[in-house]
């Protein structure tokens, strides 16, 4: 049988990008030749982060295309610029130069590169299932949020036909309708409240254009041959009964992180290595500040790629980590602090670096997954963006949730109130309750418990035998079927 090539095609966010990327490196190790597509503007950031050229060159059985992404530099500083990629992707920007490659990669003309045997695109990229089918080639596709927001977002469509959205007018925003809303009926799930469905019901705008984004480009995953998700079979057993009864073509992998590990260590090994096409450059610094912790001891803050904050937000959550007492690690991106172009980190209070200069550190990015199994971080104060939570929970920290943004909230929602792991801070950021939740999560056995649980879960789910791994050799093996043609 030929070898199995997959042409993986992440949206152009790191939320997408990391968890696309270690799938890829997985497909690899089992024998499946992979080319990675990055956005021309990507690839030239990551090479400008990385240490050294060759963290985003190739490797044997994997190699690295590039496309454009649709936007022009002027649209780059804008303050939604998630939302104006998925506007530059959704309008076709990208859809002829992947057919072209696609088209050159399925002919087998280059050398020492097998002929595409499959498209993967991760979820928000649609039209690469549309490419795919047009060129007569299978597709699959990576959802790379929880089984539950999936659900959630599938039905965005229902929740509109039944009257909830859009919002009837902006009162609905505060008057606490979306928290007092309870949506009881959607598959496999507990009651939720309709805020914590997505950010994207809180519009009054009928043709709003992220309504409609989350809404097509969940359902369009069912498009694919098969769905592949980064979560474990324990962790969402009931909604992925429920999605399994309506799509059987599903593949649970998760925590990507956890799996890959001991492929990394192998390939170390054997002089091959992890691949990295991190936006940021990595303070790895501060893991040597890590060791000079206790363990336990240290409070871990990031809110991700793409959350933005005021500057009187940043402020309370400055003075709420100075009244935990507890040493920090505060990933504080440059461009956090909506209006700041000099860098986020000098928003922060004087009073308050002068006061923690001897026990916080502030870092512009940090290598997330080693600083979360680090042994001195005892609890991680999150947007719960999925990437992080899963690494969170593989790691058995403790969190202080504070969901911004799409799928968020509903991550946030299972955190704390059905795998009891953390503690939800409010919209409106209070120094106090920032505090007193750290705290809390830090010294709280039952939610220590529970952490540590679902470490040793998530680590059997991943190890030899376990569900992840088992699902994993199962895609490799699809990857060689024809049948992954989508009906």
């Amino acid at each position: 049988m030929p070898q199995p090539h997959v042409v993986v095609v992440p949206f152009p966010g790191s939320g997408n990008i990391n968890p696309a990327l270690q799938l890829a490196q997985a497909l690899r190790h089992h024998g499946v030749f992979v080319t990675f597509v990055a956005t021309e503007h990507n690839l030239r950031r990551a090479q400008q982060a990385a240490a050294t050229e060759g963290a985003v060159s190739g490797r044997e059985g994997f190699r690295i295309e590039t496309i454009p992404d649709g936007l022009v530099d002027a649209d780059r500083d804008q303050q939604d610029y998630d939302l104006g990629l998925s506007k530059a992707t959704t309008h076709g920007q990208c859809t002829a130069p992947l057919r072209e490659l696609v088209a050159r990669l399925r002919g087998g003309a280059t050398p020492d590169v097998p002929p595409v045997t499959c498209v993967l695109p991760t979820a928000l990229m649609s039209f690469a299932l549309e490419v795919a089918r047009e060129l007569g080639v299978p597709s699959m596709v990576l959802w790379t949020s929880s089984a539950a927001a999936l659900m959630c977002h599938m039905r965005l469509r229902e929740l509109r036909e039944r009257g909830y959205l859009p919002l009837k007018d902006d009162s609905c925003l505060t008057n606490g309708y979306l928290e007092t809303t309870i949506i009881d009926w959607i598959p496999g799930m507990p009651p939720i409240s309709l805020g914590d469905v997505s950010s994207f019901v809180r519009t009054t705008d009928p043709d709003d254009f992220g309504l409609w984004f989350g809404d097509t480009e969940s359902n369009n995953c069912t498009k694919a041959g098969a769905l592949i998700i980064n979560t474990f079979d324990a962790l969402e057993p009931d909604v992925l009964a429920a999605l399994r009864a309506e799509y059987p073509r599903i593949y649970t992998v998760g925590p990507l992180g956890s799996l890959l590990r001991r492929h990394h260590d192998e390939e170390d090994d054997a002089g091959g290595g992890s691949l990295d096409l991190s936006l940021w450059k990595h303070d790895t610094e501060c893991l040597a500040w890590l060791d000079a912790q206790a363990p336990g001891s240290v409070v871990y803050a990031n809110f991700g790629s793409l959350t933005v904050v005021t500057t009187a937000q940043l402020a309370e959550f400055a003075w709420g980590l100075a009244e935990t007492g507890r040493p920090f690690l505060w990933v504080i991106r440059e461009d956090i602090v909506a209006g700041v172009v000099s860098g986020s980190a000098a928003a922060l209070p004087p009073a308050f670096q002068a006061e923690t200069a001897t026990r916080g550190r502030v870092a512009m990015w940090c290598p997330q997954e080693r600083v979360l199994r680090h042994r001195a971080v005892g609890c991680f104060l999150t947007h719960n963006g999925w990437n992080s939570t899963c690494e969170c929970l593989a790691a058995g920290v403790p969190m202080v949730c504070w969901p911004v943004f799409a799928d968020q909230f509903t991550v946030c929602e299972y955190a704390c109130e059905v795998w009891g792991v953390g503690r939800r801070l409010d919209a409106e950021v209070r120094r106090e309750q920032v505090a007193a939740h750290v705290g809390e999560v830090m010294e709280s056995v039952e939610v220590r418990r529970s952490a540590a649980r679902w470490k040793a879960v998530a680590e059997e789910a991943a190890g030899a035998g376990g569900s992840s791994h088992e699902n994993l050799l199962g895609v490799v093996e699809a990857l060689g079927v024809s049948s992954l043609n989508s009906e």
